[in-house]
């Protein structure tokens, strides 16, 4: 995949270590998603966390930007090869959610579920600890559709497909069950500084 905005050039030594091997530096925000975008209002979005099957806490569009804020600058590696380094990202981090609801982690495993139908794994110690935050906004905005707008899970030390779009719940499950790309042949975790792209890497 060629996108506009990836660069040549030798890059300066600070900047070529913080990309994964096989990386290429973009300035653009490429949009890849596994389907077609939707437009969801925020009228009638809502968060909703399980263990199992079991709901636990759910909140509306106004009670979740109650929560507290955080905002996050990290670098994010997508598998098709590009990296874009500094995204500015203001959200609700996992740990708050989780302390809102009353819950401590009851599970390693975690499924993350889309409006879309989009699911994707990720240990629940990967979500934890400052790792992860529901994004609501991007530079300073609120984050559009094409970006996973009006909400996206953002765990941007795996690969992007992991930072699902358009998220509305996050679920505990007793073992890792794989996801929609994990089900199609992307490795189950998905770390760029390993190269787990697909299965077997």
């Amino acid at each position: 995949m060629i996108t506009r905005g990836f660069t040549g050039r030798q890059l300066p030594p600070d900047i070529a270590k913080r990309l994964p091997p096989g990386q290429s530096l973009t300035q653009d925000f490429p949009v890849l998603s596994a389907g077609p975008t939707p437009h969801i209002r925020t009228e009638g979005w809502s968060f909703t966390l399980k263990v199992g099957p079991k709901p636990i806490a759910q909140w509306s569009w106004t009670e979740f930007n109650a929560l507290p804020k955080a905002k996050q600058t990290r670098d994010i590696h997508c598998v098709t090869k590009w990296s874009k380094l500094d995204t500015p990202w203001e959200g609700v981090l996992i740990d708050d959610i989780l302390n809102a609801a009353g819950l401590v982690p009851p599970t390693p495993y975690t499924l993350a579920h889309s409006y879309d139908g989009y699911s994707t794994n990720v240990p629940t110690k990967d979500l934890i600890g400052g790792k992860a935050m529901v994004a609501l906004a991007y530079e300073g905005k609120p984050l559009p559709p094409d970006h996973g707008g009006p909400a996206r899970l953002l765990v941007p030390h795996l690969y992007f497909w992991k930072s699902a779009k358009w998220v509305n719940g996050l679920q505990f499950t007793a073992r890792d069950e794989a996801g929609f790309w994990e089900l199609r042949g992307y490795h189950i975790y998905g770390d760029p500084w390993r190269k787990q792209r697909f299965t077997g890497d």
